[in-house]
């Protein structure tokens, strides 16, 4: 049931004590990983906001280490049910911590990318931009999407030629679901694996910085 699952908050952490003042950026690691995973990402993303990585709720199976959003062995392995819990769960999460901030953003990896697109499905007028990487967007449909087509966010899905981790056909859903629902941008990148390059941060610090400045158009 989605209600026992639960973000401990006291392991978020934190990049700037202005979080309720500065647009905020939610960081949402993969499987097997906790919230120190993505960190080190911070000082690749743009100046002027607030970041925030999550300890995902599950721990999974030993001896695997880390945390996990959803089993992704046994009969509910990577299960739509399973993905909107999780990210049912990170919605009352940021309910109880956004406070006034500006504008809010996602950015997952892997497991991480499947629930902020989730998130984004529940919720589509909570979020300023998803930055989705090496991820995929769960199949299915939820009572957002219509409201998603209308609103159209700008999301970023980045994955690698030699990710041979997400499976093909999760893959193939995502590429067709996502230009539907949502202003896509994203690329391919040959030769990477299910990893985050230099490369591939330089595109999202542009993605992130074009979320900054239409906040400050608006």
């Amino acid at each position: 049931m989605s209600e026992n699952l639960t973000i401990d908050d006291t392991a978020t952490r934190w990049s700037s004590p202005e979080r309720g003042q500065l647009p905020l950026l939610v960081l949402l690691h993969g499987y097997g990983a906790d919230e120190h995973d993505l960190f080190g990402l911070v000082p690749y993303l743009p100046e002027g906001i607030a970041v925030a990585s999550v300890a995902a709720p599950l721990a999974p199976p030993w001896p695997m280490p880390g945390r996990s959003w959803y089993p992704i062995e046994g009969l509910d392995g990577r299960s739509p049910q399973a993905v909107t819990r999780a990210a049912e769960a990170f919605l009352r999460w940021l309910d109880a911590v956004v406070g006034d901030a500006p504008s809010v953003a996602l950015l997952g990896f892997s497991q991480g990318a499947a629930v902020s697109l989730q998130a984004l499905r529940l919720a589509p007028e909570r979020f300023g931009s998803v930055v989705a990487l090496s991820g995929y967007a769960a199949p299915g449909t939820l009572p957002g999407d219509e409201a998603l087509e209308e609103l159209r966010p700008p999301v970023f899905w980045g994955r690698g030629t030699h990710d041979d981790v997400i499976p093909a056909e999760l893959v193939a859903h995502t590429a067709q679901w996502l230009p539907s629902h949502c202003n896509l941008s994203g690329r391919v990148y040959t030769g990477l694996t299910h990893s985050i390059s230099e490369e591939e941060l330089t595109d999202v610090h542009r993605f992130l910085s074009n979320w900054l400045d239409n906040i400050t158009a608006a």
